[in-house]
């Protein structure tokens, strides 16, 4: 309506406009008439005759208040009264007069969820930053499944440590991880160590053994898989691997896979986060080296066919330098 009577000529008002809208000329003219009228001379909406007076309203916000009523709903009271041979007002009505006080709100006791933050950390070299999680494979049977446990370096994505079990257990976790500190030699207060929210991961247990380790935890939010990304990227890669089975037969079946993939997966996958290089160049410090080698393989093959680049020389993809969980988000500049 407004638009119509913005758009209709100050001269008269275009038929057309108001048919192909379905609004009446009269109703634009009504709407008109009252733009065009003071606010004092604006009617205003009449009492209703069967209103509650003022002073029923604050006899009715009186009952409201007593011991008996002050922590019942407006249904409970409106039915108490009624049965007592008492009326006031509607339920409505309660409602209304409540809420003139501000006196509408929830008493019970609510869950509160806590507020996580958001983890933010960052891996410049390898043992500095690991994660942790555990994935089902599925057993021989409907229902069956055995636990992959995986601990995985997010700088050098390296799997640092594995193993299968028929159970999810923080102590079978705490053989595991301390087996992976001890073989990549890890000082305390040198690790973080990265997890969801699972039973494992927030078992008291496993808080003690990384508090008497020296390593610092982590834990990603409820609900947010983005807040453990390496080891849900790991397990997709596994995952779907071609070999990688419906079904195992047994754990040992699963234990040979895992053991066949690992091994695969750490000394000869090319990972496209690392610039192309094996998880196992760069958690032992062959980045250089390697880095180095393939410059001089790419400035060989510019030297024999330099027509084939057109733009530059061609390079390695870049080495890589930091791994974030979560980077920080840049601060907004103001212009002044």
């Amino acid at each position: 309506m407004e638009a119509v009577v913005a758009l209709a000529p100050a001269s008269g008002l275009n038929a057309a406009a108001c048919a192909a809208l379905g609004v009446s000329r009269a109703s634009v003219h009504r709407h008109r008439a009252r733009a065009r009228r003071p606010c004092a001379l604006a009617r205003r909406r009449p009492k209703p005759q069967r209103a509650l007076t003022t002073e029923q309203r604050l006899a009715v916000r009186d009952l409201l208040r007593e011991p008996p009523y002050v922590d019942l709903a407006p249904a409970e009271i409106y039915a108490s009264l009624l049965d007592q041979g008492t009326y006031h007002c509607s339920i409505r009505t309660m409602y209304r007069i409540l809420g003139e006080h501000d006196e509408i709100r929830e008493r019970r006791r609510q869950l509160r969820h806590p507020v996580y933050q958001k983890p933010e950390l960052l891996a410049e070299g390898p043992n500095q930053v690991w994660s942790w999680d555990i994935t089902k494979l599925m057993g021989p049977a409907k229902w069956t499944y055995f636990y992959l446990y995986v601990i995985i370096d997010i700088f050098s994505r390296r799997v640092v440590g594995w193993y299968v079990a028929d159970t999810e257990s923080a102590s079978l976790f705490k053989v595991l991880f301390e087996d992976a500190l001890a073989k990549h030699l890890v000082s305390p207060n040198q690790l973080t160590l990265h997890a969801d929210r699972g039973p494992a991961m927030k078992a008291k247990a496993t808080a003690l053994m990384l508090a008497d380790l020296g390593v610092t935890k982590s834990h990603s939010r409820p609900y947010t898989s983005n807040d453990n990304p390496f080891s849900e990227s790991h397990f997709k890669t596994l995952k779907y691997q071609p070999q990688f089975p419906k079904r195992f037969g047994c754990i040992e079946d699963a234990k040979a896979f895992c053991r066949c993939f690992f091994g695969w997966y750490n000394q000869a996958h090319h990972h496209a986060g690392l610039g192309l290089m094996t998880p196992d160049q760069v958690h032992y410090g062959q980045v250089d080296t390697v880095h180095a080698a393939r410059q001089k393989t790419l400035d060989r093959a510019f030297r024999a066919n330099p027509e084939r680049f057109v733009r530059k020389a061609p390079q390695p993809p870049a080495k890589p330098t930091a791994t974030w969980i979560n980077p920080p988000t840049a601060p907004l500049k103001i212009r002044a």
